[in-house]
Parts: structure tokens; sequence; C-alpha cells
């Protein structure tokens, strides 16, 4: 008996090295070099990666100086976020026109259900070939694709011809397509899962097939239930539109530990900018403000507060991370990193259902400030507008 999820068409859309092929993309004398995004800090971590760079055994999370020694002669670039929002935000409009059940997960990848378009634009392959030319013709990006009957599956199947790749699983075959692949391929198998099940003789995803459910969940618990399933191929979650993002939010590495308060203030306050343009460049505001900080030793500490009313603004933000941050050794303590975060996301649409209440004074023509001071740093570039004391620091 084939389950209802076998007769979904689910695409898992997956912009191959989103940042750096943005960057090549922009600057034409970098295409077929390596290119390194996050390369502000040598004390900070590779965003991401060329695929010319990853044969240099670069990878997203690298510290920026291991990746200098692996790669000396390649080229080390910031990351432009307003850049690569803008052009996220062209990709999904182009996923858009093919159904509205569209589960972001990051900026560059989503899962599709297009059960329902097929009348209008042919089955799930024919969907994908059509978004894949699209999105090159229109933003000069390529994008991988996997097409299956679940979530699961047309991710794995996504990843695994990139880049510019289109992985199709049939109905039925999902058992079939993830015998061979490594059990590093299942969610839910991480370094330790994986340690473990090899000691049970497990290095495929079919061999853990062969284990009893008895067996994996006394050995791993409800894990072992979960693994259990998706080796099978098992996976009814449906697609839900706009739930993929839980949070956003920003953090630097210091190419110097940072103890004078001025300067760990100005920092919260280009972090809680950037992250306030990250929100309205989503369409979001948020409700939870976290405060990161990293200490010379490597600890971690955060805190958190929960506001009563979700926000988008950055000058709100840089209060709340204020008020957070006499609640931490900052300043005591030589600080390696900041970073602010926002969650309890809201999108625009909610943000503006009508209320029976008028809006506090002052919101409405801040949201105007903001939008304003956003279409300028776009045009000028983010030191367009800087506040008094900025410039007087300077």
């Amino acid at each position: 008996m084939i389950s209802t999820a076998a007769c979904r068409q689910i695409l898992h859309l997956d912009m191959d090295a989103f940042y750096a092929s943005v960057e090549q993309h922009d600057n034409p004398e970098l295409a077929g070099r390596p290119v390194i995004v996050g390369g502000g800090s040598l004390r900070g971590v590779v965003s991401a990666a060329s695929y010319e760079a990853r044969r240099f055994g670069i990878h997203s999370a690298m510290p920026i100086a291991t990746a200098r020694r692996l790669c000396p002669e390649g080229f080390y670039l910031p990351v432009r976020m307003a850049r690569y929002q803008q052009v996220s935000g062209r990709v999904f409009e182009i996923f858009e026109r093919y159904t509205p059940l569209v589960e972001p997960l990051s900026l560059d990848e989503a899962f599709l259900d297009v059960s329902s378009s097929t009348r209008l634009f042919g089955n799930g392959v024919a969907i994908a070939r059509r978004i894949k030319d699209e999105v090159r013709r229109e933003t000069g990006l390529t994008v991988s694709a996997g097409v299956a009957a679940s979530k699961l599956i047309a991710k794995i199947a996504s990843d695994l011809d990139k880049p510019d790749g289109l992985t199709v699983v049939e109905p039925g075959r999902e058992k079939e397509f993830l015998a061979p692949l490594p059990i590093s391929r299942l969610w839910g198998a991480g370094p330790a899962t994986c340690r473990e099940l090899r000691l049970l003789g497990v290095e495929k995803i079919g061999d853990l097939c062969r284990l009893s459910l008895e067996l994996l969940e006394r050995k791993f618990g409800k894990l072992g239930s979960h693994l259990h399933r998706v080796a099978q191929g098992l996976d009814e979650r449906p697609v839900e539109p706009g739930q993929g993002m839980k949070s956003v939010g920003h953090e630097d590495t210091f190419d110097r530990d940072l103890t004078d308060m001025n300067e760990i203030r100005r920092e919260l306050f280009s972090l809680a900018d950037r992250v306030g343009r990250r929100l309205r460049g989503y369409g979001t505001a948020g409700r939870t403000v976290t405060l990161k900080v990293k200490y010379s030793d490597f600890t971690v500490e955060s805190r958190s507060r929960t506001l009563a009313e979700a926000t988008d603004d950055g000058a709100e933000l840089y209060r709340q991370a204020l008020a957070l941050l006499p609640k931490t050794k900052a300043g005591s303590r030589p600080v390696r990193l900041l970073g602010i975060s926002v969650s309890s996301l809201e999108n625009e649409q909610d943000l503006r259902q009508p209320s029976l209440l008028p809006p506090p004074p002052g919101r409405t023509k801040r949201r105007q400030v903001n939008q304003a001071v956003d279409a300028i740093k776009e045009k000028f570039g983010s030191t367009a507008i800087l506040p008094g004391s900025f410039l007087k620091d300077q």
C-alpha cells in the first residue's frame, strides 16, 4: 500500500554556493576563482565558499585563518547581507509563481509543494526544470533541485548532484534510493550517533534498515524509532509556508579582544542596526531579543528578554541589548565575539492586522524613517548614515 505522501510532489530547491555565487555574478573577474565570503576578520569564520574554493578543503564555519592557510591565493570578501537578501527575494518570487506552499529554510533554500500545480505547469520534474531555467535567466545563478514525494527525500536528493543538479526519486523507490547512502545523510544522525551506529555494523542507510525497531529504541530511545522510520524513507510532514525561519541575527568575531565598554556598545549598535535591517528585509519582526557574548577563553554567555510587542527597529534592539549587557561579564573579561538575535518572529502581514487600539506614538514615524534609511544604505552603502557619536569617535 502506498501512503498518501507518495501522491505528493515536493521540491527541495537549494541555491549553489549562494553568497559566493552572488559575488562572482556581481564581479565577473571572480568567475572561476576561489571566493570565500566572511573574510573580514582573521578570527572570523567562513560564511560561504565557491566550488573553486571548496577544492582546497574550505567549507562553511571553518575559521578564516585556516581557510587562508589552505588557500592563500583566494579572494576573501566581507558579507554583503543586504545584497544577498535582495537576490533571495527575487529567487523566492520565482518559487511563488508555481505554488503558494513555499517553506523557506534560509535565504537560499526552500521546500515547495507543487502537488496542486501540476495541471497548470506539468509534473514536479517539469516544474523544477522551469524554476531552474528562470532562476538562471533572471538572476544569473544556479539552483539544485530534488524532486520526491516527501521533504526528507527531496532534501537529500537535491544535495547529490551539485551544482546545478536535478535528482528525481520516484514514489515507492525511497528505500532503494537511500540504501547505498552513508548514514550521516539522515536527519538526526549526528557524529555521535553515527559513531554508535558504526559499532553496530551500520555504515550505509540500508544497513540501518536491517536493525530491528526494538534494538534501535533500546539503544537510542525516541531517536531510535525516528531513525528506523526515516531509513525507510517515511516522512509525511507537510510543507509549511513561512515556518522555516525561527530567528534572525548577526554576530561578529573581532580581530582583537574588546575590553573597553564604549567600544563594546558601538559594536552592539552596529549589530542591532544590521539585525533590524535584516528583519525588515525579510518582512518580519520578533519579540525575543538575545545577546550573545563569547570571551577570550571561548566560553559563551547568552542573555534574553521578551518584549510585549514584536519589533524590527534597530534602535529598540540596541536598547534591549544594552539592558542585557550588565547581566554578562563584558568589560571585566575580554570579549572575542558579540551577537544579537531575534526570535518569536511574526510576519509583516500579521503585524499590519487592524487593531481596535491606536499604534503607540511614534511607531509609524519610526517605521517610515527606517524605510528611508534602508533605501539610502542600499544605494550608497552601510556607512552612508551613522550616529553622530560614531563620527565623533572616528
